[in-house]
């Protein structure tokens, strides 16, 4: 299958480089013959508007593994009432072309239709790690993270993987996605990078675009918080630098959905440091974005 030399318009689609796929069976056809041919397959889920996270993302799948396939699609199900769906940046042809200079293989970008078909009524739910933090009813609410868990499910099941990468920034959908593949049995292996930061600090988001010139300043509070956190944690106590946490917040006049202090692993509530990896996190709405934060505190 000559991939490359299809013409634009026709399923697959060569772009910028590399080849977009909008149909799974078309994918797995591809990816096929790259599994028989003993080829190593890394998968890259991204929503798109792809910043400098998702490069360093694709950058090391590139690095380990022969074929590079990075999904683009805004996921429906993830977002609530209210939610930004809508207004979620989406630039295709920028994504082919940062995409090719990073080396992916193939993409695949399919319609709505093509995941979620008419009829579709399946739902994957992760218990006891998507109920805090974002997946807190009184915020986000669980259908965000059962949303989050579905469209992965499918990827890992079009794909076929063998190692999946994410950004540590999203460390909560990170947990519950290596509790869903362990539990079921995805024969893949996650791997979870560092968050890349802007140089003030500010973690790299799509979400970035919707902040205007003064919320974009506001918005480094996140990170000086979370600094201020393990600080605090670290000369004194874990509750004397979730304190000066909420003081860099409410200095810069932004008011938390939440700034808390669990176990890296299962998430469960932590009051001290205990030689466990603890995880620090922060969500917040700033002007017309809701950001999210973490700091890992390792032993």
């Amino acid at each position: 299958m000559d991939l490359m030399n299809l013409a634009p318009g026709n399923s697959p689609q060569a772009r910028s480089g590399v080849t977009f796929f909008r149909a799974k069976d078309e994918l797995r056809a591809a990816l096929a013959e790259a599994r028989d041919a003993g080829r190593s397959i890394g998968l890259v889920p991204t929503m798109g508007s792809l910043h400098g996270g998702h490069l360093s993302l694709l950058r090391a799948a590139r690095a380990e593994c022969d074929v590079v396939v990075m999904s683009l699609f805004v996921n429906p199900a993830q977002f609530g009432p209210g939610e930004d769906l809508d207004r979620y940046p989406r630039d295709e042809d920028r994504d082919a072309r940062l995409a090719a200079e990073a080396g992916v293989t193939f993409v695949y970008a399919p319609p709505v239709e093509e995941v979620y078909p008419e009829g579709f009524s399946t739902r994957v739910e992760v218990e006891g790690l998507t109920e805090v933090f974002c997946g807190d009813p009184a915020r986000r609410g669980p259908g965000h993270f059962r949303g989050v868990a579905t469209v992965v499910a499918k990827l890992f099941n079009t794909v076929g993987p063998d190692i999946a990468y994410f950004g540590q920034k999203d460390a909560q959908q990170v947990a519950a996605i290596r509790r869903m593949a362990r539990d079921l049995d995805f024969p893949v292996r996650i791997e979870a990078l560092p968050t890349v930061r802007e140089p003030d600090g500010l973690a790299m988001s799509s979400r970035n675009a919707c902040l205007g010139p003064e919320d974009r300043k506001r918005a480094v509070a996140l990170s000086r918080a979370l600094r201020a956190a393990e600080r605090g944690a670290r000369a004194d106590s874990l509750g004397a630098g979730i304190e000066a946490a909420r003081h860099e917040l409410e200095a810069a006049g932004i008011e938390p959905e939440y700034l808390e202090a669990r176990d890296a692993e299962d998430l469960a509530p932590v009051a001290e440091l205990n030689g466990r990896p603890v995880l620090v996190a922060v969500a917040a709405r700033v002007g017309g974005a809701r950001l999210i934060d973490n700091v890992l505190i390792r032993p």
